[in-house]
């Protein structure tokens, strides 16, 4: 019989690239939420690291178009070595967020992680933003909106570069599930890099079954699935304890779906669950829902499949 897997919690208690304060409260109200229990019920192992230590949030006005550069700089390489030592030790890593812009170190330490062993990196990013505004067209500064600028290469030289190579992942490692709010410049962006975008419309007319199907059909044996799940994803009826609520979202269930699928690949080795924000929530609803959907991850079913 195969060892259970084990999967490694990190915290990452930082509202540093965010637009509002709150979610840096996001990784305790998982635990609040039962994800170690959750996780340990469905037979695997569960090693919390606690949280991550890192600079305040200074909630200063940008500077050269980037707000906070040098904090989220020091959390993020707080988070890569994180990741990079789970990964090492063979686990799969689970960074709690704190906001999105954490996903540079995630995926950098990821990225460096798959090229070292010979595998195919692919990210399913799930979120309402597609996060590849850089500080040359951003309307805010906030770094939660460019981290997968920065992955690609485009951010400032500060944050790119991570993962050995100038870009930590291609254009076409990388899926967008549930987006809905691009800002105008951004939209130029994505059709310049050529980023394979499922907008809601997509969702609408296509459905998430398959939608899903071809963001998985290429998934191998030797592909390493990242998630990069950020709570304004879903609806904000659903999920109300987010900074940055968009309406329009994928249903619970549409949700579910997409979670299931992807795990039925039985590849998925790494994931970030950010920006939820309790200073915003109902009674803790939307960690409670982020647990479910991180069940389902890695493999509850409600039938054995």
């Amino acid at each position: 019989m195969n060892a259970p897997r084990t999967v490694c919690l990190i915290g990452a208690p930082t509202d540093v690239g965010a637009s509002v304060r709150g979610a840096g409260m996001g990784p305790d109200a998982l635990r609040v939420a039962g994800i170690t229990e959750a996780l340990r019920a469905h037979r695997l192992e569960v090693v919390d690291r606690g949280n991550l230590s890192g600079p305040p949030n200074p909630w200063a006005p940008p500077q050269g178009g980037l707000r906070h550069l040098d904090e989220v700089v020091a959390w993020n390489w707080s988070v890569y070595g994180a990741v990079e030592q789970a990964l090492a030790e063979g686990q799969v890593p689970m960074l709690m967020g704190g906001d999105h812009c954490l996903a540079i170190g995630s995926i950098s330490a990821v990225a460096r992680h798959c090229r070292a062993r010979g595998q195919q990196l692919r990210v399913v990013w799930l979120d309402a933003h597609t996060d590849v505004n850089t500080e040359a067209i951003s309307p805010s500064g906030n770094l939660h909106g460019m981290p997968v600028a920065c992955l690609l290469g485009h951010g400032p030289k500060a944050l790119v570069g991570w993962s050995g190579e100038p870009a930590a992942i291609g254009p076409e490692q990388i899926d967008f599930i549930g987006i809905r709010s691009v800002d105008a410049d951004e939209k130029e962006a994505i059709r310049q890099l050529g980023l394979q975008v499922f907008d809601m419309r997509h969702l609408d007319e296509h459905g998430m079954r398959t939608t899903m199907a071809e963001v998985l059909s290429d998934v191998h044996e030797d592909t390493h699935l990242h998630v990069s799940f950020d709570l304004d994803c879903l609806d904000p009826m659903e999920a109300p304890g987010v900074g940055t609520g968009v309406r329009g979202g994928p249903t619970y269930r549409e949700m579910q779906l997409c979670m299931e699928m992807i795990a039925d690949t039985g590849r998925l080795g790494s994931l970030d669950v950010v920006e939820i924000n309790p200073a915003l929530d109902v009674r803790n609803r939307t960690a409670e829902l982020a647990v479910e959907f991180v069940r389902s991850l890695f493999g509850a079913s409600t039938l054995a499949r």
